[in-house]
């Protein structure tokens, strides 16, 4: 990552903010330093020139007002660097979000879960060290050190020679220890997600293990990756103490030859006091922030590395949604069918679905009903724009895949039940949940026995299997009504049920398609496909994978 990545300013706008608040803080800051270095300038000659305490108190209550701005005007640094970090990471993980849902379980099965789970999680959060740091000390360093070595040239070319040779070593030895640093920091995230990953699947399968009495030979396969990851930890801390190191020592001899010149002219007679001094207590602080900046930066390494995977995966749905889908067309979508028009899907060039046509009709219960790796699911995910298929697939006319997502009310084979009440599952975020609707979405889910304040834990435990499924087909359902969607879409939504609750289901199922609603009921049950008024066949090509 750059030391400031043009793409932060493109997904997060709270950056620009940001950047504009610290430049001016920044500006304010090297008028104070200016201001302080030639207060104290002054007060220290006119001291020795005899002056006495009322002469120079003038200079002295400026020095202790330059003081007291200069200490707020870090304060409000870092008030600002804080708030907007907080507020750039909380835009960062809101457009994170927002794109791996818009990429959808087609993308994200090529990737590890974990890993991304870690970059919206952890490595966002590491960000903070970033922006409350690094930006800081980056932006002072864009606004300060030009402007104070300019101001040392004028005071005194030869002291601003000496400046503008020995500055540059100090980038050149940041850029040295960067590149290994960077080295180890992605060694270092690597190792992290190794860990991660590695724990994540002992947990899943820990009821397994255990069964098989095989959990205690996970300890010693955790313990390695742990070490791992410590011994990559220290490696960086120790490439940061040296860095540290490096610098200082660095900035020291730089102003060791600024203050050995100004010595040696101060004692010939070639200098003023006062220009001297001035000079000599400005030197520090044209180094201080270059040398800062690259202390800082090691202090940011583990967010710089997981933001390049934020942002990969921002690109990745910038690339596939290049703008934003248009609205809807004003049409009556009361009564829209689904078409499939010569629908083709394929994994990695095999074919799944291949030519399919069909259409689901407004009205009716249509039920697609073929073997087991025939594609059916497939071919849902497509007609929710999550799976890459040619053909034309389409919702009354609207066949943009964002449109025809918004209209389509969906369940799918795994409820995805996540830990609240189950009237928080039903609702899923809505912003003004309808407590009513909440309890007629169950009643029509065949469950009106499950309470909408039972509280569940992760997953959705807490509930059976079935009733876990009905949960799901009730959040299908009241998406359908409140966001008035013309298509609902249950994927094997009675696999898990008992002979009557699957009858019940299948006749509120009729009554919601006699609304004029097409529902679309994916299963090979043999009651759903006798209840159907439509059934749709799927020939098998090959095995999903």
């Amino acid at each position: 990552m750059r030391p400031l990545d043009p793409r932060l300013l493109r997904y997060a706008a709270a950056a620009r903010t940001m950047l504009a608040a610290g430049g001016a803080l920044a500006l304010l800051r090297t008028a104070s330093i200016i201001a302080f270095a030639w207060l104290v300038t002054q007060v220290v000659v006119r001291a020795i020139a005899g002056d006495d305490i009322a002469a120079i108190s003038g200079l002295l209550g400026a020095l202790v007002l330059v003081i007291l701005v200069r200490g707020l005007v870090i304060w409000l640094s870092d008030a600002a660097a804080a708030r907007g970090g907080a507020a750039v990471i909380g835009q960062l993980r809101q457009a994170l979000t927002g794109a791996i849902g818009r990429l959808g379980p087609s993308w994200l099965s090529t990737r590890s879960g974990t890993q991304v789970t870690l970059t919206i999680g952890r490595g966002l959060d590491a960000l903070e060290g970033y922006f409350t740091a690094y930006v800081p000390q980056l932006i002072l360093t864009a606004v300060a050190t030009p402007l104070l070595v300019g101001m040392i040239f004028w005071s005194d070319p030869t002291s601003g020679i000496i400046v503008l040779i020995t500055l540059p070593l100090i980038p050149i030895f940041m850029m040295l220890i960067g590149w290994a640093t960077q080295a180890a920091q992605q060694k270092q995230w690597a190792a992290l997600s190794t860990l991660s990953r590695g724990f994540l699947d002992v947990v899943d399968g820990l009821s397994t293990l255990k069964l098989f009495g095989r959990q205690h030979r996970q300890t010693a396969r955790i313990r390695a990756v742990s070490d791992e990851y410590r011994v990559h930890t220290m490696k960086v801390l120790r490439m940061s103490f040296l860095s540290g190191f490096v610098l200082e020592l660095a900035a020291s001899l730089s102003v060791a030859l600024v203050a050995v010149a100004i010595g040696l002219r101060l004692l010939n007679g070639q200098l003023d006091l006062s220009v001297g001094l001035f000079v000599l207590l400005l030197a520090p602080e044209a180094f201080l922030p270059l040398r800062n900046v690259g202390a800082a930066y090691h202090a940011a390494t583990e967010g710089i590395e997981a933001a390049q995977g934020a942002f990969e995966i921002l690109d990745a749905d910038r690339a596939s949604v290049p703008q934003a889908a248009p609205p809807a067309a004003q049409q009556d979508l009361t009564r829209a069918s689904l078409t499939f028009d010569d629908v083709t899907i394929a994994y990695d060039g095999r074919p799944i679905v291949a030519g399919f046509s069909a259409e689901a009709r407004a009205g009716a219960l249509s039920v697609l009903s073929a073997p087991s790796g025939s594609g059916k699911s497939s071919l849902i995910g497509a007609a929710l724009g999550f799976t890459p298929a040619s053909g034309r697939i389409a919702v009354g006319a609207e066949h943009d895949d964002l449109v025809r997502r918004s209209l389509i009310a969906w369940s799918g084979q795994n409820p995805g039940l996540i830990a609240g009440t189950i009237a928080a599952n039903v609702t899923l975020g809505a912003p003004a949940p309808d407590a009513d609707l909440v309890a007629a979405s169950l009643r029509e889910a065949a469950a009106p026995e499950l309470e909408p304040s039972t509280l569940l834990g992760p997953g959705g435990r807490g509930l059976s299997g079935g009733q876990a499924q009905r949960v799901a087909v009730a959040r299908a359902l009241y998406r359908m009504r409140a966001e008035r969607c013309p298509v609902l879409i249950l994927d094997e939504p009675t696999s898990a049920l008992d002979d009557a609750t699957e009858a019940a289901l299948i006749v509120n199922l009729r009554r919601v398609a006699a609304e004029g609603r097409t529902v679309v009921v994916v299963s090979h049950r043999a009651p759903v496909v006798e209840a159907a008024d439509h059934v749709i066949p799927l020939e098998v090509l090959t095995s999903v994978r």
